[in-house]
């Protein structure tokens, strides 16, 4: 409470900034203030919200992507007690009462579609190449001697090179997973709007909302509980629009809280793509060409930090089959895996330690320093004490931060096992704010990004996906989870940056690079073994 005291002041661009140096409070690790009502479920969510004389929603989905409606018979719903049935273009929904009372309505819905066919997973890397469209240099600055866009000439590069390697790199759709799926409850008022919803981009879903039901802004309010988890998975307001469909169909707010099967079906998915590297190497290790197309997947982290004086890199967009969107460290997690395991390649051809054949062709002081770092926390180059063992560095840039990542794993081909037995990971994000909550983001992004390189996966055929529930789309499991090392390189002569997506990006490439030093398989695609190490090298 502010007892009328006046708590607001303004902040000009004069404002003197407290060095890290002299920080008496930041700095310092601080728990989670909120932790003890997380863990004893007092926590509220947006599925939590409860108003007065509030109805239940249920949307009547599609059997397939861009399927459009031939026909539609409502009387059975619309003859039961209570409920509410809208029905707008292809948009079918219902409210009642409850939940249960509107499932069961929605299944008294008698609706045609009309489907078409469309790509699936089993051609899908062949159809991003054979239909990207436009094209564009790689963007975002060049550091160090790295950077990209084009630059030289690739020709001259190769015809420089003592090797030449071209490989391809391929990366799934892969699901955000969240712990809440979407759910929004919806309230007019007075030909106002309010919507509570989880998400992660409220102002973009108020313009949402009032370009949907043709109001101003102003007239919309969206209140923000906490998101139960988004990875940037909840950008879009799809459940905030349907349950104000409702509502102001109803004249009452109503919840619509999606199912899980909604939540893998019709969100958007991290990206899939394709990625094609053409290089040359002299045979002191030093890179003298680089060609990189990325077919869908992104451009965020695409220019290789690695000094390369002749460089061709270029992002080709695709019409994607799929929803997609951003997911954490966007189009940088599928960049970095193909660049790391790449030059993971390249090491080998050459049978230079792919330590030192980064640390070669790295002028950046900074991500240096995180290679160094990590080497030495891991004990960089090990003895192996087994056939099946086999350790993997990478090493990465993204939103201003750094991060190297060492992994150990232990590879069986026989019976098709892959443990991740250790990782070490160093990150430096300039000045440190809360060491502790720092590490637990690294953690964090490391065990999800497990997920995304060994078995996450969506599988889709014809407009329809196949696994949409858990006990179909494998996420990392406890079992799963590798004893974790962060290294904290702090930086307090550097601004504070930003650390909750750049730690995921090391962990496919170091994990793929591992198994290639355990067992001799190379593995260029994630997830890299959905089905076990023995069907993936069979």
């Amino acid at each position: 409470m502010t007892q009328g005291q006046q708590v607001l002041k303004s902040i000009s661009d004069q404002t003197k900034i407290t060095p890290a140096a002299n920080w008496t409070v930041a700095g310092k690790s601080v728990g989670k203030m909120e932790g003890d009502a997380i863990v004893t479920g007092r926590h509220k969510y947006a599925s939590d919200i409860s108003l007065p004389g509030m109805l239940h929603g249920k949307v009547l989905r599609p059997p397939a992507y861009e399927a459009t409606l031939a026909s539609v018979d409502t009387k059975a719903a619309e003859s039961l007690s209570g409920v509410t049935v809208v029905h707008d273009g292809n948009f079918i929904g219902v409210a009642a009462a409850d939940s249960l009372s509107a499932a069961k309505a929605a299944q008294k819905i008698d609706a045609q579609w009309n489907t078409k066919s469309q790509p699936s997973a089993a051609n899908l890397f062949g159809y991003l190449k054979n239909n990207a469209g436009g094209q564009r240099a790689g963007g975002g600055g060049g550091r160090g001697g790295g950077g990209g866009g084009n630059s030289g000439s690739i020709e001259e590069g190769l015809a420089a090179a003592d090797h030449k390697l071209q490989q391809s790199y391929t990366v799934a759709y892969i699901a955000h997973a969240p712990l809440e799926p979407r759910a929004a409850v919806a309230e007019w008022k007075d030909d106002k709007l309010t919507v509570w919803t989880g998400s992660q981009r409220p102002f973009g879903v108020r313009g949402d909302l009032a370009q949907a039901f043709g109001i101003s802004e102003d007239r919309v309010r969206v209140i923000v509980p906490d998101t139960g988890s988004g990875y940037g998975g909840k950008h879009t307001g799809e459940a905030a629009i349907e349950a104000a469909r409702l509502a102001k169909a109803a004249g009452k707010p109503v919840k619509l809280v999606w199912t899980r099967e909604e939540e893998f079906t019709w969100a958007y998915f991290r990206p899939s793509g394709v990625i094609d590297i053409s290089s040359g190497i002299k045979k002191d290790g030093t890179l003298t060409a680089w060609e990189y197309h990325n077919y869908n997947s992104g451009g965020s982290g695409i220019r290789t930090p690695y000094a390369v004086a002749n460089q061709k890199v270029e992002f080709h967009s695709t019409k994607s089959p799929l929803k997609q969107g951003s997911y954490r460290g966007l189009a940088a997690t599928a960049n970095h895996f193909a660049r790391e395991v790449h030059m993971d390649e390249l090491a080998s051809v050459l049978k230079i330690d792919p330590l030192e054949f980064r640390l070669r062709n790295l002028k950046d002081a900074r991500m240096r320093a995180v290679l160094e770092a990590a080497a030495k926390a891991f004990g960089w180059p090990r003895k192996k004490n087994g056939n099946s063992q086999g350790f993997g560095i990478a090493v990465g840039t993204e939103k201003g931060s750094y991060v190297a990542t060492c992994a150990e794993v232990t590879a069986d081909t026989q019976t098709g096992q892959l443990k991740i037995d250790r990782v070490i990971a160093a990150f430096e994000c300039g000045a440190v704010v809360n060491p502790d909550q720092l590490k637990n983001q690294v953690e964090g992004a490391i065990t999800m990004g497990l997920g995304g390189a060994l078995f996450e996966e969506i599988d889709f055929e014809n407009g329809k996906i196949r696994n949409p529930r858990f006990s179909a789309y494998r996420v990392p499991r406890f079992s799963d989870a590798p004893p974790i090392e962060v290294v904290l390189v702090a930086r307090k002569d550097l601004a504070s940056a930003g650390a909750g997506e750049t730690p995921i990006v090391g962990i496919a490439p170091a994990v793929s690079n591992a198994i290639f030093d355990a067992v001799g398989i190379r593995l260029r695609s994630l997830p890299m073994v959905p089905n076990g190490l023995k069907a993936t090298s069979a």
